[in-house]
């Protein structure tokens, strides 16, 4: 997508920085226990480093990376039923190495990767945000990522997984103890290529960037149950696959995301790394998709991001934009106005709180589609 993010701090927390402290009271009393979640810098020493262009192939590059630290497959989409009543959802698995090159062993309990999955759905008429997370460790079946013999993704039986060996078409199935979703995915566009070629650069610093591509239109069909009401729905959803060791720089503060599909056929990603300082990553730029699939680089000079409202959060107090107006500059140029097509769409629940929600745009095109807003609650520094 964007890209991504987040969890792995979550990931590094619950696994390999998992600490148990024991402690008696003083005054005497019953022995409890408390958790500590910390995310000191990591050592990437034996990680690949995203430096030099990627020789794609798909489906093979729909699958996992190990050789890099951090990987994560994310699917976003605003669907509708026969009456118009709008749903976003959300479903991101996310991938983290424990250490560079993992020795073998017979034991299927032992991991060299931890999962993380974040599933939500947005309830746009009722104002209703559902969101759940869960981790897991990539052996025993428990979690995973592959394309042989097809292209599969899970944790647990939170999946997606391929209907074909092309991967044209993959199937989301995922469930929560209030709502669940059971859709389909065609895919309408051959994959995007961000930055030069899939390289797509998060500082000057070499080396910290990341490999990433989009499936900017799928369409989708299915079906989203909440509190035991099942409706069917249809609408177009948006992938991000992207694989890193240490993809931001030692400035970032966290960052804005846009994915976003519009009525005429044509898509667009823009967004911006925000720095410690208040400054923006010069570095970062967005892509257009035209209605054929072509892709065009949008430097950070080619277009600029306004923000024209903000959202106080009623489980934090923390304050987020909530409305934007972005302009893409050039010949090709045009204005739109981005919102939340509801207030509350924050993940407040886990150790990284985030806001990723469905929008809708309006002025020079028309849409839908997914915001992610990072480092609103304390700085992503050592978290990515």
């Amino acid at each position: 997508m964007n890209w991504r993010i987040l969890t792995l701090l979550l990931l590094i927390g619950l696994t390999l920085l998992f600490g148990i402290s024991l402690y008696e009271p003083a005054n005497g009393g019953v022995l409890s226990a408390s958790t500590r979640l910390e995310a000191p810098p990591q050592d990437i020493s034996g990680f690949a480093r995203a430096i030099e262009p990627w020789d794609w192939r798909f489906p093979r590059d729909h699958g996992a990376h190990p050789d890099f630290q951090t990987e994560w497959w994310y699917y976003t989409g605003v669907a509708a039923n026969a009456e118009g009543r709008l749903f976003g959802f959300q479903f991101t698995i996310f991938r983290r190495a424990i250490k560079p090159l993992a020795p073998p062993s017979s034991s299927e309990f032992r991991a060299s990767d931890i999962y993380m999955a974040h599933f939500t759905v947005s309830d746009i008429e009722n104002g209703d945000f559902y969101h759940d997370l869960r981790y897991s460790r990539g052996g025993a079946g428990l979690a995973g990522a592959q394309v042989d013999p097809v292209y599969r993704v899970w944790l647990e039986n939170w999946a997606v997984s391929a209907l074909d060996d092309n991967v044209n078409k993959t199937h989301i199935t995922a469930a929560s103890e209030d709502y669940a979703v059971d859709l389909h995915l065609y895919q309408m566009k051959q994959p995007a290529l961000h930055g030069q070629g899939g390289l797509s650069p998060k500082s000057a610093e070499i080396g910290n960037a990341s490999y990433y591509y989009s499936l900017t239109r799928l369409l989708t069909e299915g079906a989203i149950t909440i509190g035991g009401e099942t409706h069917i729905v249809s609408g177009f959803s948006w992938m991000d696959h992207e694989f890193s060791t240490s993809a931001l720089g030692g400035d970032a503060q966290g960052w804005d995301w846009f994915g976003l599909i519009f009525d005429d056929n044509t898509e667009l990603m823009v967004g911006q790394i925000r720095q410690v300082d208040g400054g923006v990553e010069p570095t970062f730029g967005g892509l257009f998709v035209d209605a054929d699939g072509e892709t065009r680089y949008l430097d950070a000079a080619d277009f600029s991001i306004a923000v024209t409202d903000t959202w106080r959060s009623p489980h934090n107090d923390a304050v987020y934009p909530a409305g934007w107006e972005i302009s893409i500059e050039g010949d090709q140029g045009f204005q739109i106005q981005v919102a939340p097509l509801q207030a509350d769409q924050e993940l407040h629940s886990a150790d990284i709180v985030y806001w990723e929600g469905a929008v809708e745009i309006s002025g020079g095109k028309t849409g839908y589609g997914y915001a992610e807003l990072t480092g609103y609650v304390g700085s992503m520094q050592n978290r990515f």
